[in-house]
């Protein structure tokens, strides 16, 4: 399978005061095309620093990121920006839905800043909700749906340009257990479909439903094992 991540000794400074701070100390990381990965770390582990350089969110201050085989550490804001719309597809805790927009409205946005037509872009977000089963609710607001619809509503969104990366950051962190035993499974869904997705979780719960479980500790990979590993990961 192809690398869709290559990351080569990053960096992530921070100046504070007098001091130099390393969020991100030194990480080698490759991610495969398909694969479903749980990214794990306490809180100022470096897992953040780490998912916001994997999304394009921010760049290293040191050391090498390529993405689909370009190098991406350098790019400029514009650059990084248009590259997430292309290739990168974002789910957060807090769904991140506009509430005066519809389902349908909320999923075909990424595509209206892709400039696709209009019959292309309600095309693609519905083929996108029914992908999630909720092409009974597109015209309903995020106001009139549960807390599960919503997450489901921001999965369609985030699928519905075919990204080559889908990014998860503690996408069950709001949610009762019905509904996160019903995120996870479409999480299963996709990643059969082959699409590779980065989890961002604290919970190992969550994080056994991937294939591979990478922790982050003190700006380093402390850990990176495949689900079949007698081994368990102890994010504390």
């Amino acid at each position: 399978m192809a690398n869709v991540v290559t990351i080569t000794g990053v960096k992530k400074l921070y100046k504070m005061g007098s001091e130099i701070v390393a969020a991100l100390n030194g990480v080698d990381l490759k991610i495969d095309s398909g694969e479903f990965v749980a990214l794990m770390g306490p809180s100022g582990s470096g897992k953040s620093t780490l998912m916001n350089i994997l999304g394009c969110l921010d760049r290293p201050t040191e050391g090498s990121y390529k993405l689909l085989g370009k190098e991406v550490s350098h790019l400029s804001d514009d650059e990084l920006a248009a590259i997430r719309n292309k290739t990168i597809g974002f789910i957060f805790q807090n769904f991140n839905l506009l509430p005066k927009l519809t389902s349908l409205e909320n999923v075909a946005l990424p595509s209206v800043y892709a400039g696709l037509k209009t019959a292309e872009r309600l095309s693609l977000a519905r083929d996108a909700l029914k992908k999630v089963s909720l092409e009974d609710r597109a015209e309903h607001l995020p106001s009139e749906l549960s807390g599960g619809q919503r997450q489901r509503v921001a999965i369609a969104r985030a699928i519905a340009m075919k990204p080559a990366i889908i990014m998860a950051d503690e996408p069950t962190g709001n949610l009762d257990t019905k509904s996160t035993g019903e995120i996870m499974e479409i999480f299963r869904d996709l990643h059969k479909d082959g699409s590779t997705i980065i989890l961002v979780t604290h919970e190992p719960d969550i994080a056994q439903a991937a294939d591979r479980q990478i922790l982050v500790r003190d700006g380093k990979i402390e850990k990176d094992i495949l689900k079949n590993s007698a081994e368990k990961i102890d994010v504390i």
